[in-house]
């Protein structure tokens, strides 16, 4: 899958000292990890000879030893096809540095010290290494080191290493990360997509929670994925436990860990999806800013290794249905978004000093805006009656909707009016000779935009400020009629895809925060969603279903996500969707529903350019005045294209 790539994490056994043996580890788990195509595999640090051998750093028998454990790791991998990232503690032009060794296609690429040395508590680094700020070269030959052949390795912390198409990692080791400034930031800010952290942290209780957020905050500063990996239980437990934990984060979110709080002698996997990173460092202005700023402080060097299939298929991916959704605790999200449209509308009736005015209709989504209002005049230390909640039915009213709606505002305590629009909808297609019988798009709209105008008129009446219903995945859609359901005078759940107007919902039912309506919201959870402008069928049901007509919400709102939070292509957001959707649709379905969003999605801009104000509560919102700019007339050719030409 494009642009993304399976690192490896290996925490292999470990005989302090014992080099020949801990070489031997290293190729192993070099073989398993390409075998399980992890393009790169990373060790703890010091994993050549272990990080608790304390003085025996000072003995040549050791450091000698070394060298020939490069060479012979160097000689026995030659042949695999993927980059193995190793800690040994290297002398280098009279000094012993902490290094990370990069070795792929029988050479060493590079070598990064270690530049921050830990010398407080348990930690004594300063004892035995040498830090990279104290170098007196950027290179050294491979005769230096003993090594077979005759080339130069550059030597250094600022070195970032390409290989692949375009993929790029960068190195620090342990505690360069618990810095205020860590190399990784600058490492980030010349280019380096990756940072591999090469570690020997002990374990103390609740420290792999607190080094967890490190990564996370680092891997969320620096827009970059993050891979750490620590030194396991081999080590010596004279004064001190390793945990072996292995971090995998992705821009702040959390890709993969180790599941055992102390752990060894296991290789970790997992599949990081570039196109993230690089969508967001364009996007994200004070990343360039920082680039500008920060990038002279220093200048990295790129090392290109060649010969390495760095592309993933991307099957270690967790692809979740509902991106939206997509997090540990669903409930307390849920509440955040419900408090954050509370909070908006709360302030937007305090500015105007009006009531809010909701059309109801028995829906998902004018369901969620009266209890967004109700429970915004709550707070505002008003009674349930000074929300108005006003029903208007029509031709395609169906009984369950209609009894849904009277039967939730009564519950709940609102003032209630209904006012069906027949009449005037018959006068007006009288007026502008329309045949009632004709159930085209005039015969839908008309019943819309009468709503609409009932509603902004009954508003001026009596002081009222019309809330609107319509979501964010309609206005993806146009799938809202244009100066009618499509406006309104504060739009609460315009930031608020489909799929998650029910979740919200919900969540709310669950805890009980409207009990009186219980059954009510439970039976509107279950209702098909539907505009309701076609007569309901002979039973009475309702007869238009939107998902049947512009396609499932859930995969919409799939397609939403990737395409706006990332600029994907539309060939790699069908391989997501393929993955996330597996048994659920066949491909054809895919394919079908995600041209009709492209074909939809251009041919409706003219409405989000002119949408009412609504709040922000995820990552994405078409509001013309904050996230989403774009010319009604561009054309979905490009898009459009590069769907037609995928395989089913």
């Amino acid at each position: 899958m494009k642009d993304v790539i399976r690192i490896s994490s290996a925490v292999p056994r470990l005989k302090l000292a014992d080099v020949d043996f801990n070489c031997t580890q290293i190729i192993d788990c070099t073989k398993k990890a390409d075998a399980e195509n992890g393009a790169v595999v990373l060790f703890p640090e010091l994993a050549l000879t272990g990080y608790t051998c304390g003085d025996l750093f000072f003995q040549d028998s050791l450091i000698n030893a070394v060298a020939g454990g490069i060479d012979r790791i160097v000689n026995e991998t030659a042949s695999i096809g993927n980059v193995a990232v190793f800690g040994a503690p290297l002398k280098i032009r009279g000094q012993l540095y902490n290094v990370a060794i990069v070795t792929s296609g029988g050479r060493v690429h590079g070598i990064v010290p270690k530049t921050f040395l830990p010398n407080y508590n348990e930690f004594s680094e300063k004892r035995w290494f040498s830090s990279s700020k104290d170098l007196n070269c950027d290179s050294i030959s491979s005769c230096e080191l003993g090594l077979a052949g005759d080339y130069v390795i550059p030597v250094g912390r600022d070195i970032i290493f390409e290989f692949g198409r375009g993929i790029t990692f960068g190195i620090e080791i342990c505690e360069d990360l618990w810095t205020p400034l860590p190399p990784s930031s600058f490492l980030a800010l010349s280019g380096a997509q990756i940072i591999l952290n090469l570690s020997a942290s002990n374990e103390t209780v609740n420290k792999r929670s607190y080094r967890r957020a490190l990564v996370l905050d680092q891997s969320s500063k620096c827009c970059s994925a993050y891979v750490y990996t620590s030194s396991g239980y081999y080590e010596s437990t004279t004064d001190l436990v390793f945990s072996g934990h292995t971090v995998f984060a992705l821009d702040g979110t959390l890709i993969a860990e180790n599941k055992d709080k102390l752990s060894s002698d296991y290789i970790l996997s997992a599949d990081l999806d570039l196109g993230r990173i690089n969508a967001d460092r364009i996007r994200t202005t004070v990343f360039k800013d920082s680039t500008t700023l920060y990038g002279r402080y220093q200048l990295s060097r790129y090392v290109n290794i060649s010969g390495i299939n760095a592309e993933s298929d991307g099957e270690l991916i967790h692809v979740s249905p509902s991106p939206f959704l997509d997090c540990d605790n669903k409930d307390e999200y849920c509440r955040d978004i419900f408090d954050m449209q509370v909070t908006a509308l709360m302030r937007r009736l305090e500015l105007t000093n009006t009531v809010p005015i909701v059309g109801v209709s028995g829906g998902l989504d004018s369901t969620l805006a009266l209890l967004v209002s109700l429970e915004a005049v709550k707070r505002m230390g008003k009674k349930p009656a000074d929300v108005h909640g006003i029903t208007l039915p029509c031709f395609g009213t169906s009984g369950r909707t209609y009894n849904n709606a009277v039967k939730l505002m009564k519950t709940l305590g609102v003032s209630i009016r209904e006012i069906n629009i027949k009449d005037a909808v018959l006068a007006h297609f009288k007026d502008i000779g329309h045949d009632p019988d004709t159930l085209d798009l005039t015969y839908e709209n008309a019943q819309a935009r009468e709503r609409t105008q009932v509603l902004m008129d009954y508003a001026g009446r009596v002081a009222g400020l019309v809330v609107g219903t319509g979501d964010l995945s309609e206005l993806a859609l146009g799938w809202c009629t244009y100066n009618a359901d499509h406006m309104s005078m504060y739009s609460v759940n315009a930031g608020i895809p489909k799929t998650l107007i029910s979740a919200v919902i919900g969540s709310l039912v669950s805890h009980g925060a409207f009990a009186s309506a219980g059954d009510v919201l439970a039976d509107i959870l279950s209702t098909p969603i539907s505009p309701e402008l076609l007569p309901p069928d002979k039973s009475g049901a309702i007869s238009q279903e939107t998902e049947n007509i512009v396609g499932p919400y859930e995969l919409h709102d799939f397609y939403l996500y990737y395409i706006i939070r990332y600029g994907f292509e539309p060939e790699k957001i069908y391989e997501l969707a393929k993955r996330a959707f597996k048994g659920v649709y066949d491909n054809k379905t895919l394919l079908k529903w995600l041209k009709n969003f492209y074909r939809r999605f251009f041919t409706q801009q003219f409405k989000r350019s002119c949408q009412p104000d609504g709040v922000k509560v995820t990552c994405i919102s078409f509001s013309p005045r904050g996230d989403w700019r774009m010319p009604s007339d561009a054309s979905a050719k490009l898009w459009l294209d590069a769907a037609e030409a995928l395989c089913e």
